[in-house]
Formats: C-alpha cells, structure tokens, sequence
C-alpha cells in the first residue's frame, strides 16, 4: 500500500521515474518565428522573467491543447506508411473560423492509433510541418492509465454524478491512476513548451483530460496567457467534494486565466466549489464574473458551443446525401419519423426513450403502424460492464417493442447500431419530424443544432425531398433538461428523461403540434443556432481570454506553494514583502515611533481556536511599550473587557477598542468614548432583525458589543450564509435608514456601528495629536489583515504629510495575508509578524522605563 505523503509533490515528481515509462526519443524542435538563438525547451528552473530572447514582433499564435489532434490516422500494411489527413468532424479543426487569418494554430494532443517508438520522431516532425500539430506519445501503459483509468473510470462518471457508491457500479480511488493522471498531463506540458513563445502565444486547454496541466504551464512561465474550457458538465459541490483529490484540480484550474463552461449551472456549481473548499468568493462586474485569487483574478465564462454551419450545409448539398434521402423516404413512406442519436453509454438514457415509445404506442393505439423511432447509435466512447449492460437493456426492450406492436412490413422502433456516415445522418435529420435527446446528464449535445440546420434545408436537399424553395420550415424537439443545450433551445419541448409518462406525452405533443406553433419553434431555433456557430464560440472565448490577460505585465509575480499546490501571486510593482533588515535599520533611526497592530489575524492566527495572547506576544509588545520613543496600539474591533483582560500585564499598551469607539492609552488610564452617540436605541431595531436571521441561518451567531452588534456567519453553509447576509445587509440598511449608524459588510459579519467609527479614525486622531503636541513622529509602523484594516492604511498616508511637518516620516503599512492591498507592504502570516516584532523589540534602546505616552480625551480634539 503506497501512503498518501508519497505523492505530496506529484508536480516536481511526475516529470522523473516515478511509473517507469520510456520516453519520447528525443524533444521535437522548437517553433522558430524570428532569426536568432531558441533557448532549450527542457530548462526546468527558468521562468518568464528571463524570457527576453522572444521577439514582441512574432506573428500571434494560438496553442490548442486536447486529449486528441484532430487529425485521422491510418498506416499503410502494405507499404508500411502513415497516412494521415484533418478530421473534418473535429471541433478543434472547425473552431478555426473564430480566429484571424493572420493567427497560426498549432495542435498539441495525442493520436488515436499507438505509433511504435521507433517512427516517433519521424512522425512527429512531419505532423509538424504538414499539419501543425505537435504528438504527445503517451507510452502504452501510461495511456491506458490516464484515458481509460483515471478519467473514464473516475473523473467522467463523477462529473455525470456517478458516486462511487460500491465497487460494483463504480472502482473505487486508485492513487496509481491518479499518477498516472499527472505524468500524462506533464508530458503535454513538455510538449507545450517546445512550441511556445510565452510573451506572446494564447495556450487554450480543453476538457477535462488536462485539468491539471494550468499548474504546469504557470510553473514553467508565471504570465502565460493560459484559458481552460470544459466540455463536460461540472457538478455540485456534494457530488464534487467526494474526490479524494478535489483541492488539487480547483487549484490548477485557478492557475488558469480564463475557465469556461457551457452553461450557467455547471460554472455555479465550479464558483461553489471554489467558495466551500478553497473559501474563495467571486463577483459580477460589468458582466464579468472573476474570482481574486492572490492577487490575479480568474474569469469565469459562460458560453455554449456551437456547430459548424459550413460543414453541415455541404453534407446537405451531396448527391449521396440526395440518394439517402430518397431511399429513407421510401423505407418509411406515410410514417413520422421520431430521429434519436447518441452514443452507447449509460448516461444517454436510450432505456428511458425506449420505455417512453412503448408507453407511447399503449395509450395511442392511433399512432401503431404511423410512427417509427429511428435511433442510431454511435460507438461507445468507453468500455467496461455499464456499457455491456446498457447495450443488453436497449436491445431487449427494442424486441419487446417490436414483438408487441410491431407487424409485417411495420417495426415501431428501428435501431441502428452500426457506424452511420454522417452525409446518412443529415438524411436522417432533414426527413425526421421530431428530434429527441433523453439523456440523463450530459455536457452539451450538439444533436439538436445538426437537427434544426437540416430541417432548415438547402437548395438540393429541399429538391431531393420536394420541398418548394423557400416554403415554410418546421421541426420539434423533446430534449432532457439535464443537458448542456436545454437552456439555449427555449421552443423545445422539456422533460424530465426519468419520468417516462411525461417524455411519452412531449412526444405525442411533438408530432401532434399545429404546422404554424411548430414553424414559429423552428424559427426562433434557427436564428440562435446559425448566429451561435463554432465560430462565433471560439471568437467570444478568445476575445474574453485576452481582455483576461491584458494586465498581466502591470503586476510582479512570485510563486508559492508546492507541488499541485502552486500558484503565483501577482502585486503591484509598489507591494512588496516587509523585510526585517530594512525596517530595522529605519526603527534604529527614529526619534519618534508610533505602531499601530491589529489583533485578532495580526498578532494571533485568525484560525486559531485560543484567542488569548501568549507569553511570547505579552513579552515582546512590554519591550515595545517600555522604548520610551514608541507610541503602541492594538486596535481591534473587540470588547473593551476582553482586551484589557487579556493585556493587564502590558502597562503601557494603548488599546482601541471597538475600532476605536473606546480608547485607552496604558493601563494606568481610563477608557474614553467618542461622543457621537449617546442614545442606542437603535439596537432595539436591529436586534430583532438580526434575530431573526440568526433562526433561519444554522452556524450564526450574534455578538453584542457595547457600541456595536455583529452577525457572525463563518460557521454556516458557505453559499447560504453569503446570501443570506446579502439579504440582512439590504434588510438592516432599510429599517435603520433614519438612525446615526451605518451597515457594513465584513469577512463572515455584517456589523452595524455608529457613523464616524472606524480604525483609521483612531489612527488619524492619535496621529493628529502627536504632531500637535510638537511630538510628530517620524517612524509609522501599521499592521493589520482585513478590511477595516485598510482603514487604517489609508488614514495615514492621509494624515501624516502635512504642511506643518518638517519631514514625512518613514510609514510602514503592511498587510497580513490578504493581498492586493492599500498597504505598500505584506506579510504572510502572524508568524512573520511575531518575528518582525520581536526584531524591532530586540533593537529597542531598552532605556530605563518611562512613561511618555500623551494623555488627551477625544473631547479636546478639534
């Protein structure tokens, strides 16, 4: 049994012997796009930052990336050569027509025949210079683990809600398949950077065969213009959360720029998880939806493919298709014929369709001997017992089907399970009164588009099928509401494919429909479709994939975390790390120093469950507080009682409490209170309310503060929680429209708080009153990790340059964690702000102790 740790670092570690496979005999050139030195493609320790030896001036470039070229591949047993020609059907090849002219494509993917080590190399630059495509030569065994272990065994059921229940229905999570996962996508990666110009290509990744592979584009190079689209469905959070290895794909897919979907539910259910497991939020803004993740934001698009317009009007125009035509017509003349196409698999519900017929053909005994469903049935995409099982259940109801209600020259249901030409497809499509997609989850389904364009028509096929040019077109179709096109086709007929009744009343619906309500349906499909095409999919995708990336030389970048755990962080030129050194050296040089800290993610972890501080903190903050040239606060929106609890031994600590409604400068002193409210009869109003939120809300809380209350919702469901803030923010903002309070919204909170109450109020006001008691200080030290926090910030560069000042003083404001910032400076944690603090303790002058901490009543300050 191989233990967990073991794979901790899949990243650095599928790139060596980690499954023994032999690799490619040798890296296959790099593309030249101007004169001049290529550097080698197998560097493992350079990133972007180096890359200066690419010109700005080479021809833009698009690399697709896919589980599969789009290429069709055939050897020669005579001669012993390859033959290969493009796959016309392939959406990779048709997506073409989104991009310009002037943009070459180069393909990276893998063939679909096994190419024998030996011709590697050859094969390799010949499909380069004939057909740009670069050949990913997964060995054997490896290919068998990724393809038809990892992803047809886990990652495809599960994204059509396949649990894995029992292994009787679904393997269980084999870590070896998962490896082999990562070393296919690494090899894709190797291949990716042999074709690359990072300051200029667009990397456009497919499917979810590569979902790891966002992470080892950004390692190599932290500003690749990197989008991601997925064709399958993604599901929610519960199904989603089962994988065992759920964080390390949210996070490479985060590493993406732009991650794309088909419809609206499937990126919900992708913005879900990302809030419940990585606690990331996300925004709409101007019709954008991004989600800030350390420091770059990740958009998210919605947008369903379409179909290739050309391709399906030539099928249309070809004689054979002419000749097929006449030959379905007379097979099945004076019938309807119900058209059905999909693949052998246990996710299409062709069992559920069947049982709808013949439940059909029950009550309607006029429809016995008129109607016909014709289902083709493409080749299973998979192997195993499911799809031997479904193949088995469609067969025998087809029989029985038959058996029942069929007679001489008469079968109800006609299945065709053999490989269908598609010029006999579009003759299939053109001839078919109503079209029917029944299954149970699938992606997206382009069946229904093919459906409507035939049924449009051409010239010939209208003259085949004599049809009047220009005449009236209809068409109908009863479509599964759990497929990726339900929501663009609003004139079909919608069904839920488990309850069959209903699917067999929308199919009598269908073929019983007025001639007119069903050109009106046809109509309105036909303007969606023919404006929607492939073209106009992949042309949308990559205009929103480069207004992603614009910004991407505006930010300095660093990488962090390990393994699939890496990322980069990306900060203004201005925002860097605070180094000790350096604030040291200018804390030596100050004569006057005011230090302002947050309490509660600051100077004690945000996670932790004890929120005392401890004898370290108490020790180091004393050797602070007894420097006679520091002025220090803790300024935290707690209680009064808990701080000066928790700070009793700290004699000289200044404390704000309550961001500052209460304040005190040492312990010696008594606690002082902003005078701007003295009536809170405004928290009978909001505490009901509250109240009641807190009853709908499991997980919440209420905090009562003396001048404040807060509603706490951390430990509630993260999307209801979020939501049903939302609503107590709207809710509190109306009842309280009249009252001296203001509603904010804060990291798991919604307070409500008098008006005029806020840290960097405290910091303006004791800052003002340094200068102004001719004690200006000229070291200014802030830390802090939330919003209210860049309250503070703010309020110091604001306050500190004045005209009266002799010099600007040296400030500090640094962030804990959260980043971009108002702050110039970061740490990363409270561990790093122990240890800056210690360092500044440690070079305090360490005079005898004298108090020279200002007194003053917030009623003296103008």
């Amino acid at each position: 049994m191989v233990s967990r740790s073991s794979y901790t670092s899949f990243l650095d570690a599928a790139s060596g012997d980690l499954l023994n496979f032999p690799q490619t005999p040798r890296t296959l050139p790099r593309v030249m796009t101007v004169p001049g030195i290529i550097s080698d493609g197998d560097g493992n320790g350079s990133n972007d930052e180096d890359s200066d030896i690419f010109s700005s001036k080479c021809r833009e470039k698009k690399i697709i990336v896919a589980n599969f070229l789009p290429l069709l591949a055939q050897k020669d047993l005579n001669t012993g050569r390859w033959c290969f020609s493009f796959d016309e059907d392939a959406l990779l090849l048709q997506m073409k027509d989104g991009f310009s002219s002037e943009t070459d494509v180069v393909y990276v993917g893998s063939l679909k025949v096994d190419v024998d080590t030996s011709e590697q190399e050859e094969v390799a630059e010949r499909l380069l210079a004939e057909f740009n495509c670069v050949p990913t030569f997964l060995p054997p065994d490896l290919q068998k683990k990724f393809y038809h272990g990892f992803c047809k065994q886990y990652l495809w059921p599960l994204f059509h809600y396949m649990l894995p229940m029992s292994p009787e229905h679904c393997n269980r999570f084999d870590r070896f398949l998962w490896q082999a996962y990562v070393s296919a996508n690494k090899i894709f990666a190797d291949k990716v950077m042999e074709v690359i110009n990072p300051e200029e290509d667009y990397v456009w990744i497919h499917d979810y065969h590569l979902m790891i592979l966002p992470t080892f584009l950004r390692k190599r190079f932290y500003r690749v213009k990197l989008g991601f689209f997925l064709h399958s469905p993604f599901p929610s959070s519960e199904i989603y959360r089962t994988l065992p290895v759920r964080d390390d794909i949210l996070k490479a897919l985060l590493n993406a720029d732009l991650v794309g979907f088909h419809t609206f539910d499937y990126a919900r259910h992708f913005l879900s998880c990302c809030s419940r497991m990585l606690g990331l939020n996300y925004e709409s803004k101007r019709g954008h939806i991004g989600l800030e993740y350390f420091g770059r934001t990740v958009y998210v698009k919605i947008l369903p493919v379409g179909i290739h317009m050309g391709q399906l009007e030539s099928a249309l125009n070809l004689p054979s298709t002419s000749i097929k035509v006449k030959e379905i017509q007379e097979q099945f003349k004076g019938k309807k014929i119900i058209l059905g196409v999909d693949d052998m698999d246990i996710f299409k519900g062709l069992s559920l369709k069947l049982l709808a017929m013949e439940h059909l053909l029950q009550h309607y005994e006029e429809l016995r001997g008129e109607l016909v469903l014709v289902q083709i049935v493409n080749p299973a995409r998979s192997t195993g017992k499911d799809v031997q099982e479904a193949k088995r259940e469609t067969y025998a109801i087809t029989e029985r089907i038959n058996a029942n209600f069929g007679f001489p020259g008469y079968e109800p249901v006609v299945l065709i399970d053999h490989p269908v030409p598609f010029y006999e497809k579009t003759a299939y499509y053109a001839l078919a009164e109503c079209c029917i997609v029944n299954a149970v989850r699938d992606g997206m389904n382009l069946m229904p588009y093919n459906y409507i364009v035939c049924r449009q028509g051409t010239p010939k096929i209208d003259e085949a099928l004599g049809i009047t040019s220009g005449s009236s077109r209809t068409s109908t179709l009863v479509v599964s509401e759990f497929i990726g096109c339900s929501p663009s086709l609003s004139g079909a007929i919608r069904v839920n494919p488990w309850d069959i009744d209903a699917v067999a009343d929308a199919l009598n619906i269908a073929i019983t429909m007025p001639g007119l309500e069903k050109q009106l349906r046809h109509e309105k499909h036909y303007r969606y479709v023919s404006s929607h095409d492939v073209a106009y999919w992949a042309c949308s995708f990559m205009q929103d994939l480069e207004r992603a990336c614009k910004d991407h030389y505006s930010k300095r970048c660093w990488s962090i975390g390990f393994g699939l755990s890496f990322r980069i962080v990306a900060l203004s030129p201005n925002f860097r790390k605070l180094s000790l050194d350096h604030i040291v050296k200018a804390y030596k040089r100050a004569n006057r120093r005011a230090i302002f800290l947050d309490y509660d993610g600051t100077v004690v972890p945000q996670s932790s469950i004890v929120k005392t501080p401890s004898p370290e903190v108490i020790s180091i903050l004393n050797d602070l507080c007894n420097d006679p040239k520091n002025t220090v606060f803790i300024v935290s929106g707690r209680g009064k009682n808990s701080l000066s609890d928790w700070f009793a031994q700290c004699q000289n600590l200044g404390i704000a409490a309550e961001h500052g409604y209460f304040i005190r400068w040492s312990q010696s002193s008594n606690w002082e209170s902003r005078p701007l409210l003295m009536d809170f009869d405004w928290k009978r109003i909001a505490d009901p309310v509250m109240q009641l939120y807190t009853e709908a809300t499991d997980g919440s809380y209420i905090e009562t503060k003396e001048s404040a209350l807060v509603w706490h919702h951390q430990d509630a469901d993260p999307d209801f929680g979020s939501c049903q803030a939302m609503e107590l923010l709207d809710h509190l903002e109306n009842v309280l429209a009249n009252e001296p309070v203001e509603v904010k919204r804060g990291h798991h909170i919604v307070e409500v708080k008098p008006q005029g109450v806020s840290k960097g109020q405290v910091t303006e006001k004791i800052l003002s009153t340094m200068i102004s008691d001719g004690k200006p200080p000229d070291f200014v030290m802030c830390i802090g990790d939330d919003r209210s926090d860049e309250d503070m910030f703010e309020s110091i560069s604001s306050t500190i340059y004045s005209p009266s000042l002799p010099a600007p003083p040296e400030i500090f404001a640094c962030t804990v964690g959260q980043k971009p910032s108002k702050a110039r400076y970061y740490l990363d944690d409270s561990a790093d702000v122990l240890k800056l603090l210690q360092g500044l303790a440690r070079a305090s002058s360490m005079k005898p102790k004298c108090s020279t901490q200002i007194q003053f009543s917030f009623e003296s300050v103008a």
